[in-house]
């Protein structure tokens, strides 16, 4: 099933998790499935997959992944494609992995960049990867995108084009990158709108669990990290368990108040985490 066509019915509640390690040991992959198992019971309506844990190049544990998510709990899986790590005959050929899975559905990705700039593959731009996915396939394509602005563009109106470009090229739904201010993401969605981006834009949400985590991401995303969230992270940062607490409430009154304003979902960046997430999604139960 195409993912887009759960936004039939909005608002749309998604996760996504990282696969295990290639060199994982059998107590963290018994520790993986059972946090999926959890994750799978709060009945998302997907789940997408990074393309290796942390980043890494892990193609078939990604691909293995999404099959059993779909073939165990009937949801569907989606898999991120990183232009960076691939050729175009590359891409050709994972597509035809994926089809064979009977899996429909790609989050499209530029990738970061190395350190050295390099871009090692055939993709430049994510809507490369998009235009070379669309090419002979029917496969429906999520997008990335960035309330703060991507951290490589000029300004908004520059990263506003570009995201055109990618939509123009075959993308049918967006999920934003991470970001703790809403009024950023509501004011993105008026930068689309001017654009004539009309494709459902879920909001990425990311609970905080770990300070020095966040502040990395933060800061390799381009992500405002607002003074009221600030002074929680200052008040909580030696405290593990009061701020993963106040992390979740924080990311709560986030989704609460996007709820609350007609949001098309919310994509909850789960990093694994199911006791965070469960929370999360039983705060919100009554609303959805």
């Amino acid at each position: 099933m195409k993912v887009v066509n759960c936004f039939n019915e909005r608002p749309v509640i998604s996760f996504e998790i990282f696969p295990p390690r290639p060199n994982a040991s059998e107590k963290a992959l018994d520790r993986f499935y059972t946090s999926l198992e959890t994750l799978a019971s709060l009945k998302p309506a997907y789940i997408s997959v990074t393309y290796g844990a942390g980043g890494g190049d892990n193609k078939s544990g990604t691909l293995d992944l999404c099959h059993y998510i779909k073939e165990q709990y009937g949801i569907e899986a989606v898999p991120h494609i990183p232009g960076l790590n691939f050729t175009k005959a590359g891409v050709q050929q994972y597509l035809k992995e994926l089809e064979a899975d009977g899996l429909d559905n790609v989050l499209a990705l530029r990738g970061d960049l190395p350190e050295d700039g390099h871009i090692p593959g055939d993709f430049q731009y994510a809507s490369d990867l998009v235009t070379e996915i669309k090419r002979d396939g029917d496969f429906n394509v999520l997008g990335a995108c960035y309330p703060d602005v991507h951290p490589e563009a000029k300004d908004s109106v520059s990263d506003i084009r570009g995201l055109k470009c990618k939509v123009d090229a075959g993308v049918s739904q967006l999920i934003t990158q991470l970001f703790f201010e809403n009024e950023h993401y509501y004011q993105f969605l008026e930068r689309c709108e001017l654009a004539s981006i009309d494709v459902p834009v879920q909001a990425g949400i990311m609970p905080v669990v770990n300070e020095r985590q966040i502040r990395k991401m933060a800061t390799m995303n381009g992500v405002a990290l607002p003074p009221k969230f600030l002074k929680m992270m200052a008040h909580y940062q030696d405290n593990k368990i009061a701020m993963r607490d106040a992390g979740i409430a924080y990311a709560v009154d986030q989704i609460v108040d996007l709820l609350s304003e007609g949001v098309d979902g919310v994509h909850l960046y789960t990093m694994d985490n199911p006791v965070v997430t469960k929370r999360i999604c039983e705060a919100i139960a009554t609303l959805i």
